[in-house]
């Protein structure tokens, strides 16, 4: 199910952005009329997508954002006015990823919501990826230590890794495992 949230205090423009989102795939349109509200329904729920208006009651559509993107990323358009001060380096560090300036229409509206999406998955996947590095990098580093300790006891660097290489496959065992293994037996 594809779920969104609508934060903004206009029954009228939760109505029409609801309409759009429908018509963009959307099966499930949560609504709030405050910031922490949304705040609630968006850490409970957990929408695809949220729209928040930048001038909510209780708290601006920013800090509704920075609270929700600390606890879970979600992909966030903000709206506003375009006479409405916008702080975009707050605005950006609170994981929003669009501004659509009001009145706006359908079309722009659309076009905000599939590059938002667009750009969200695109994140994510770096994310993934910045994330299998580390661990690969991590791992990388316990088996160099691993086998530094192998060569120690005096083994050659190759039959260091090869014997590291050789438990792996007898005990079916990732060598991060292995090389975590010889590393407590030193200890």
């Amino acid at each position: 199910m594809n779920l969104a949230l609508i934060a903004d205090e206009h029954p009228q423009l939760r109505h029409n952005l609801s309409e759009i989102l429908k018509n963009q795939g959307f099966d499930d349109i949560l609504e709030s009329e405050d910031g922490p509200r949304a705040v609630d329904l968006a850490l409970v729920r957990k929408p695809q997508l949220i729209i928040l208006d930048a001038a909510l009651p209780a708290w601006d559509g920013i800090t509704v954002a920075e609270k929700i993107s600390k606890r879970h990323p979600i992909p966030i358009i903000l709206l506003a006015e375009a006479h409405t001060p916008i702080d975009f380096d707050r605005t950006r560090a609170a994981g929003v990823l669009d501004l659509v300036l009001k009145p706006f229409s359908a079309a722009q509206m659309i076009a905000g919501i599939r590059l938002t999406l667009q750009h969200f998955e695109e994140i994510a996947g770096l994310r993934k990826e910045v994330a299998r590095l580390t661990e690969s990098l991590e791992a990388r580093k316990l088996i160099e230590r691993a086998k530094g300790l192998l060569i120690r006891q005096g083994m050659s660097e190759p039959e260091a890794y090869r014997r590291m290489q050789k438990l792996s496959m007898d005990k079916r065992k990732t060598l991060r495992e292995v090389a975590e293994a010889i590393l407590l037996m030193e200890d």
